[in-house]
């Protein structure tokens, strides 16, 4: 039997199905395998990572659990899909409009809205501390605009680790200080009191939330969560 052309380690920690798998994968995302293609038949894969047939089969039923092929009965596995290789961020370069931080708030609504009520269900008791104390931190900046920022994004990431999905912080932290837009009456000159009632009203609506996560009350932290960051919206138009 020739030699195989591109054999999978078998001394690694990872299966042989993975290894062909992620074989399979970095094809397609190169290019080399364009969406729409037939994947190689299964004993053209055999003799090209020296495996059996078995663990091309496995290999290629990871790829459809991933969305990556469909395999058709007497056909065989055509690619569906090119997976990004690129993780999600919010570059602050291309916030350059406030439409561009509108858009933002608005994919924060589909995302925060439902941290929050699963922040609820399922925070624990030194989650709702962190919290807490964020929501301490925040109040206590009203001063001071630069901490005042920080202090919001960190009290909004508390928010999404206290639904204990990793998804949500993992968003969260790609985004940034840079998903926390600053209003018009904080970046302007204008008077105290004027100040002083509008982070006010912030400091209320981050209340809210804290306090609906902190009775278990699901649909009120998304509702608190929703008003907050539709009113978010509403102060950044002059």
């Amino acid at each position: 039997m020739p030699p195989s052309e591109d054999p999978i380690d078998r001394a690694g920690s990872a299966s042989l199905s993975h290894g062909v798998a992620d074989r399979l994968t970095a094809l397609i995302v190169d290019g080399a395998v364009r969406p729409g293609d037939k994947l190689p038949a299964e004993s053209a894969l055999m003799d090209r990572y020296g495996v059996s047939r078995t663990v091309v089969r496995e290999a290629v039923s990871r790829l459809q659990v991933a969305g990556l092929v469909e395999t058709h009965r007497g056909k065989g596995s055509f690619v569906l899909i090119r997976p990004t290789v690129s993780p999600f961020t919010a570059d602050p370069g291309e916030l350059r409009t406030v439409d561009d931080v509108l858009a933002l708030i608005d994919f924060r609504l589909g995302v925060e809205v439902e941290a929050a009520a699963l922040a609820a269900q399922r925070r624990t008791p030194a989650q709702l501390r962190r919290l807490e104390d964020a929501l301490a931190a925040f109040t206590a900046s009203a001063a001071k605009p630069s901490a005042a920022v920080e202090a919001d994004y960190t009290l909004h990431l508390r928010i999404a680790e206290a639904a204990n999905n990793h998804y949500f912080v993992n968003l969260l932290g790609s985004l940034g200080p840079t998903m926390i837009a600053m209003p018009h009456t904080r970046l302007a000159v204008a008077d105290e009191a004027a100040e002083s009632a509008h982070f006010g009203r912030v400091v209320q609506e981050h209340g809210d939330i804290v306090a609906a996560i902190r009775r278990g009350d699901a649909l009120g932290a998304a509702a608190a969560a929703r008003t907050h960051l539709a009113n978010s919206r509403a102060r950044l138009r002059p």
